[in-house]
């Protein structure tokens, strides 16, 4: 009678005497990525053969302040804050049976008067959380005088097994009515902020997922703040 053996770091026998695999033990099956800014579910029941997910959440980035200095002047706006980053691995008991998933909207971008806003949370469900980057502020008035204005705070660390806040946004320098930087927007794990620039233009913005807005420069001219980078959520499942 023919026999064969099975390697019993990846198959077991269950209680009905059927060879399967042992769980877990086939690593990442699938990886479902959510960039888009609203709310999701995650249903644990359309993947049987769950083991256990690893969840990366990226909150999402500041927004800018414009600008509108008087001819002959300067205002230059710092950057946005970045979003934080949480990362957690998941048993699929610990799940329940469906999860929410959050993607944060970018902050968005001021006026001419009014600060850049703040960059959303993200999350899956309560057990990783990574929040969103304040937005580049709006105080600087319109003037020929050396001044600085600094970039916002980076947020604070979230909730999950790995976790760090995002990166504060760069300071704006006005050196005279003609000459003066804005601030960058402050970096993420999986994005960059917006640039840094000295001449005269709108906020600029990040790359990728969670950067902040970078600061607008005006000489005289009405400019725009820009809007941060949405968040994201990647899920890697392991059967």
């Amino acid at each position: 009678m023919a026999r064969a053996c099975a390697d019993g770091q990846y198959f077991e026998i269950n209680d009905n005497g059927e060879l399967t695999m042992v769980p877990g033990s086939l690593g990442p099956r699938r990886i479902l990525h959510f960039t888009s800014p609203g709310t999701f579910t995650f249903t644990k029941a359309s993947y049987p053969w769950l083991a256990r997910v690893r969840v990366h959440v990226q909150g999402a980035g500041g927004g800018s302040a414009g600008a509108n200095a008087n001819s002959g002047e300067c205002i230059v706006r710092p950057g946005g804050a970045g979003g934080g980053y949480s990362e957690s691995l998941i048993a699929a008991s610990r799940l329940g049976a469906t999860e929410t998933i959050v993607v944060g909207a970018g902050g968005a971008a001021g006026t001419t008067t009014s600060a850049g806003g703040t960059g959303g949370s993200s999350s899956f469900g309560g057990l990783v959380v990574a929040n969103g980057g304040d937005g580049g502020h709006a105080l600087q008035t319109s003037g020929t005088t050396l001044d600085v204005s600094s970039g916002a705070n980076g947020p604070l660390a979230g909730e999950g097994g790995r976790t760090q806040g995002g990166g504060p946004g760069g300071p704006a320098i006005r050196l005279n009515g003609a000459n003066g930087i804005g601030g960058a927007g402050g970096e993420s794990v999986m994005g960059h902020g917006g640039q840094s620039r000295a001449y005269e233009t709108d906020g600029s913005a990040g790359r990728g997922a969670g950067g902040g807005a970078g600061g607008a420069v005006s000489y005289g001219g009405a400019v725009a703040g820009a809007v941060g980078m949405p968040g994201a959520v990647s899920i890697e499942l392991y059967g």
